[in-house]
């Protein structure tokens, strides 16, 4: 990272300060004590501001991004907790942080199933199956490009968009072989298809999940933003389309076969996924209980292929599944439910557990009032969410939205679509403005790099804009739609 990029990011991040997305309703019935302008609040600023310039740092340092943010949590917290106690109060802080850490807990829980679930076909060979179909039906780039993009959109919706831009990844690797430009603009396509896609689904994107989980929209509103994310994606893919040679790639010989129970997996995580909309929409319980009900689908599903494994399954004629390329048949091990679980994004979830217990810090100190006056008030929700989009490009759109959640600025249903919408497709416009991004810009091998996806930047703003004035055209009726109190 050149030394003008990390003073820009440095302005940047001072900057969001005042706006907002650091501020935080610590849900606490102590008295609050203003610390903006206290050594606290400005101390808390500083470790914030590094440990997200750590973070944003990580493909440069190889530093696990959850590091910076777990310790800058500790020491945010430890300095609020000192400044109430010198104020006679020794419960506030203590209430503030556990409502941060049910915030989290939630979160923890419901990701960690799914992670599981991941995990699981990952080991079943589900997704490998996938892409080796996909390679060796000889479709041309251009062909490629946009069967790559589709799936990516309509996958992500519920396997989540770093896991379905890893999966999409390896499919336009694999055909791409030496042509690094069909790579990098593979790339970028699946990127922003699976961004586009996470957009209108609550399990498509850590954004639209913690939306979902505070009940202020209902699982099947967020439907409503399928048109404009189909708008987000499709624009800068027809631009995209024209920069791929439309020529045959060399065919695959390389063959693989979807190992025991990874089918009957699949219908367990889509019955998991019933479960926690149903828990949620009809006996009103956190979704996460409804994930951990259906992590014990999952457990009896490993149990019996389990007591079942060295057997012929009556779905496989035999019980070795797997073979690339002419090379010996890989022997099938055990299928171990703890193995998965081991196997989450760990990093990741302990990542969401430091910018929430930061963010939370940060605006008990009483960043909430300034951010919501400066731009919610100031400037009205429509230009507020319209910016929380061009800032989910610059710092990750986690932390901006958990900040916006939690401030809760009194808004419409159709401007809580809107922030989702903005806050979800906005981290297309750079590489580093989402997780599918950063995680590509590793697994592409050099050949999806920051700079190439920034030459596209101008057509991705422009579907971004598209899709906000899409959303504001098909769904006008539900900006006067109020939204229950969370």
């Amino acid at each position: 990272m050149s030394i003008r990029n990390i003073v820009a990011f440095f302005a940047v991040a001072v900057s969001i300060l005042s706006i907002p997305v650091l501020a935080f309703a610590s849900g606490s019935g102590g008295e609050r004590i203003d610390l903006t302008e206290n050594w606290v609040g400005y101390a808390s600023i500083v470790v914030f501001v590094l440990a997200y310039a750590l973070v944003m740092s990580e493909e440069f340092i190889h530093l696990r991004k959850s590091k910076p943010v777990l310790l800058a949590a500790g020491i945010i917290w430890a300095m609020i907790a000192l400044a109430y106690a010198a104020h006679g109060d020794k419960h506030t802080a203590e209430a503030a942080i556990r409502h941060n850490f049910l915030e989290f807990s939630e979160l923890f829980f419901f990701l960690l199933v799914a992670m599981t679930y991941i995990a699981s076909m990952q080991e079943r060979l589900v997704f490998e199956t996938l892409r080796v179909w996909l390679v060796k039906k000889g479709f041309s780039f251009r062909k490629i490009f946009w069967i790559t993009g589709i799936l990516a959109f309509f996958i992500s919706p519920v396997a989540d968009n770093l896991t379905t831009a890893l999966l999409m990844c390896a499919v336009v690797m694999a055909v791409g072989g030496d042509n690094k430009k069909f790579i990098g603009i593979g790339c970028i396509n699946i990127v922003v298809a699976a961004n586009a896609g996470g957009a209108f689904s609550p399990f498509g994107d850590i954004t639209t999940l913690m939306v979902w989980q505070k009940g202020i929209v209902a699982f099947q509103t967020f439907f409503h933003l399928f048109i404009p994310s189909v708008v987000s994606y499709v624009i800068p893919a027809a631009f995209m389309h024209f920069a791929i040679d439309d020529e045959q790639p060399e065919p695959s010989t390389e063959e693989i076969r979807m190992k025991r129970g990874g089918k009957r997996i699949m219908l367990l995580f889509l019955l998991t996924i019933i479960t926690a909309v149903s828990f949620h929409q009809f006996l009103n319980l956190p979704p996460a209980i409804g994930m951990m009900t259906g992590l014990a689908y999952l457990k009896f599903m490993g149990f019996y292929l389990k007591i079942t494994h060295g057997k012929i399954d009556e779905e496989d004629q035999e019980i070795v599944p797997t073979r690339r390329s002419g090379d010996e048949p890989l022997k099938e091990t055990p299928f171990n439910i703890f193995n998965k679980v081991a196997q989450a994004e760990w990093d990741t979830l302990l990542f969401f557990y430091g910018v929430i217990l930061c963010v939370g810090g940060l605006g008990l100190i009483g960043y909430l009032g300034m951010a919501s006056e400066a731009m919610y008030v100031g400037m009205g929700p429509t230009t507020a969410n319209i910016i929380v989009g061009f800032l989910s490009a610059i710092v990750d759109n986690i932390p901006v939205m958990f900040a916006v959640l939690t401030m809760h600025p009194d808004m419409s249903l159709g401007q809580w679509l809107l922030v989702t919408l903005t806050a979800g497709v906005g981290g297309s416009m750079l590489s580093v403005g989402s997780a599918a991004g950063v995680a590509l810009m590793g697994a592409s091998k050099g050949n999806y790099t920051f700079f190439g996806h920034l030459k596209w930047a101008p057509v991705i703003a422009l579907g971004y804009g598209a899709a906000i004035l899409t959303h504001l055209w098909v769904n006008a009726a539900l900006f006067d739609v109020p939204t229950k109190p969370f």
